[in-house]
């Protein structure tokens, strides 16, 4: 295999999460040191490794088990892909972050949820790029693959991490100022996002058009909506209460 494809990998793999990552640090009036964003971003990049091999533990368990082809389908979707990644989103933000001096309000932790998401999206980009590109016949056809590849992830599955991620961000924020209900918020956020993120992905891989299509947009459109309004409630609550 030639060089270039490797290139390729990392930069059109990346390019989608910075590009959130950008967009989501500009909505930060307090800037977070930027060892934390590389940290977390790190991590969640570096977590995808382990879960590899987790989730192909639970696939091989979903698959022994012999359940009907639907409910095959929703096991690998909702608990194999979606809880899993969601729980590992979740684990890097509440070692890494919770207890750092450098956490001082409520809104860093939707942040840094968002950041950990993003970092574990462009490590999946790169891997999932690789197949395709690795085959292309030039470097224009392998440029273009890559183009086409990392913009349908931009607007699909890299957005998607980060949404689910800032939903959780803000169940946990909200855990943090009501701790004796904490559990159960941070509980009912993963539950949450977990079933957005397991239906955002069944939809596309196992129902026809046009709920393939129509179904995954109207779960980004709802958790845009939500994320925007959870940023909202947060920044008001940080300015009356420091972490």
């Amino acid at each position: 295999m030639q060089f270039y494809p490797i290139i390729l990998y990392l930069f059109f793999g990346v390019m989608p999460s910075l590009a959130w990552l950008f967009y989501y640090l500009q909505k930060d009036l307090h800037p977070e040191p930027k060892r934390m964003i590389i940290k977390v971003f790190t991590y969640g990049a570096l977590g995808t490794v382990p879960l590899f091999f987790i989730q192909i533990g639970l696939m091989r368990m979903v698959t022994a088990a012999g359940m009907p082809a639907v409910l095959t389908s929703l096991a690998t979707w909702f608990l194999v892909v979606a809880l899993t990644e969601e729980l590992l989103k979740y684990l890097v933000v509440r070692f890494s972050v919770l207890n750092s001096a450098d956490l001082d309000e409520p809104l860093d932790i939707m942040l840094y949820m968002v950041v950990a998401a993003l970092g574990f999206a462009a490590a999946e980009n790169v891997l999932y790029l690789f197949s395709p590109v690795a085959m292309a016949a030039t470097f224009g056809v392998a440029v273009a693959e890559a183009v086409k590849i990392s913009l349908v992830r931009f607007l699909g599955a890299t957005f998607l991490h980060t949404l689910c991620s800032a939903m959780v961000g803000y169940f946990l924020a909200l855990a943090t100022l009501r701790p004796a209900r904490g559990r159960l918020l941070v509980l009912f956020g993963l539950l949450v996002a977990t079933g957005l993120h397991g239906l955002y992905n069944f939809s596309i891989m196992t129902l026809g058009s046009p709920w393939n299509l129509l179904l995954p947009i109207g779960i980004l459109a709802v958790l845009a909506w939500f994320m925007v309004y959870d940023f909202d409630e947060i920044k008001k609550i940080k300015s009356i209460c420091k972490l």
